[in-house]
């Protein structure tokens, strides 16, 4: 395919929706679990200095961070430094990185003594104190699943979350293992802070991208007019990975891709993708709209989820030129693992705008290539025109590519004329994606803000577990075929047959 045009979609870093307006932030406390940990080290402390750049801290901040490991303040501010050097998407700043990590103060925390708590809050109030801030605490639990309940029954009983101010409460995933497990997770996190209190981060809704998609729509009549519903054939959601599971088995073995992505990242990406609405609707009714798609996911029954469900584990083969194992030789996964590394559905939505239109998700570790795009297929009505078979017409696409870089292309056919046969041909509109905020930018702006629009709220996680727990029962049963794929392919047959029994193709 030629690429015939490639120009800048937005040559900004102001590249999430403009329409929406920013209030003064409130001066806080910052309180972060898991400070010595490698999210911490990774993407928060980098994402914190590139807010600090931008203006888009609180004047008056106060970050704690916390772990098991006995530093001082100095040499926590050290590692915070160091971290930036490292991870940071633009380059520190001499003259004013000594300002950004002095708001930082470190606290050794045991998170299962309850007593450890009165230093923490000992902490918390002196800073308030000395900077005049008031009790408005912001708490970012980076920490394993097994932690989130113990820490939040700690906060509540050594009343640090007792604020005179508001209080709110950032939860990585994943939320739960299964439908009960998540409802069980819930009711705990419920105790100590309301729904309206907690933050679940699924730093998939934190890219640009995702999050400028309705913008793009009504920001650009001609993608609004491509949206038609009675021209789309299909939509196709991918997230692709080149990467085995590293050292995760102690994870992964136990969650797979369904749990990994598939329940969260991709069915996140099925609900803004399914999104059809005014550009300025506020965060409640976002969340609203999201819960009502998936609300109206068609049920997958147990006894059926061989004819939708597709689900994958790679074998030894080769990605990127390189020979690689196979998912059972991997370090720390049991013998004769029955887990996936590969999961494929057909969905159906069933609201007027999507009725009997599939929707197609698939994701993978140790595919040909890293990707995660939405494709948009339109009907083509030449397809079973017999004067068109051999003209080589392929059917429009609109597709929006999130990861790893940021573009939105529309296929057209155009005639060759040296072979007077059509040709698909790309034209692209791309963004300079080494300027924009990365996920976590935006969603800890989003998070000091108070902005929940792309935070997961309950019921679409708890609406998301129901609709996956019977696919997670045959499972179980060994009611669906676990297919081979060779590393470095794009994953099991099985999953092409899928969309062909349709009359489709995987873009």
């Amino acid at each position: 395919m030629e690429n015939i045009a490639a120009v800048d979609l937005v040559d900004s870093e102001n590249y999430k929706n403009a329409s929406r307006q920013k209030n003064k932030l409130d001066e806080m406390t910052l309180v972060l679990f898991g400070a010595t940990g490698d999210l911490a080290q990774r993407k928060l402390f980098p994402a914190l200095y590139n807010l600090y750049l931008d203006g888009k801290l609180p004047n008056a901040i106060s970050i704690i961070g916390l772990g098991r490991t006995n530093y001082s303040n100095r040499v926590f501010q050290m590692n915070v430094e160091t971290s930036l050097r490292e991870f940071s998407r633009r380059p520190v700043q001499p003259e004013n990185v000594e300002e950004f990590v002095s708001k930082f103060r470190y606290c050794v925390l045991d998170v299962f003594n309850e007593a450890s708590y009165s230093g923490l809050l000992e902490l918390i109030q002196s800073r308030e104190q000395e900077m005049g801030i008031a009790e408005n605490r912001l708490f970012y639990l980076s920490v394993a699943p097994n932690l989130v309940e113990i820490i939040t029954a700690n906060l509540q009983a050594s009343k640090i979350s007792e604020t005179k101010g508001w209080k709110r409460l950032i939860v990585e995933k994943p939320f739960g293992t299964d439908l009960q497990t998540a409802r069980e997770l819930n009711e705990k996190l419920s105790k100590a802070f309301n729904e309206e209190e907690i933050y679940r981060i699924d730093h998939y809704l934190g890219k640009p991208m995702v999050q400028n998609l309705e913008t793009l729509k009504f920001a650009n009549p001609i993608l609004e007019l491509l949206w038609n519903h009675d021209q789309i054939a299909n939509v196709q959601i991918t997230a692709s990975e080149t990467v085995g599971i590293e050292k995760r088995a102690g994870y992964y073995d136990q969650a797979g891709a369904i749990r990994d992505m598939a329940q969260n990242h991709l069915l996140q990406l099925l609900m803004m993708t399914a999104l059809d609405i005014p550009v300025n609707l506020t965060a409640k009714e976002v969340q609203q709209e999201k819960r009502e798609i998936v609300e109206a996911l068609r049920p997958i029954l147990k006894e059926e989820a061989s004819k939708h469900i597709i689900r994958g584990q790679y074998t030894a083969g080769e990605v990127l030129g390189k020979p690689v194992i196979g998912y059972q030789e991997e370090p720390g996964v049991i013998e004769e693992s029955k887990n996936d590394t590969y999961f494929a559905a057909r969905l159906y939505i069933e609201t007027s705008a999507w009725r009997n239109i599939p929707f197609y998700i698939r994701t993978g570790k140790r595919l040909e290539q890293k990707s995660t795009r939405i494709v948009i297929e339109f009907k083509n009505k030449w397809k079973d025109n017999p004067a068109f078979k051999d003209e080589g017409i392929n059917p429009n696409l609109l597709i929006f590519e999130i990861n790893p870089n940021e573009s939105v292309s529309l296929l057209v056919n155009l005639k060759n004329p040296s072979t007077e046969k059509y040709e698909p041909t790309n034209i692209t509109f791309s963004v300079n994606s080494n300027i924009q905020p990365e996920s976590y930018e935006l969603l800890l702006s989003d998070a000091l803000e108070g902005d929940k629009t792309f935070f997961a709220h309950w019921k679409e996680v708890e609406l998301s577990w129901a609709w996956i727990q019977p696919v997670l029962e045959a499972f179980q049963e060994d009611a669906l075929p676990l297919h081979p794929y060779s590393a470095g392919s794009s994953g099991p047959e099985a999953a092409d047959r899928l969309l062909e029994k349709d009359g489709f193709c995987w873009w």
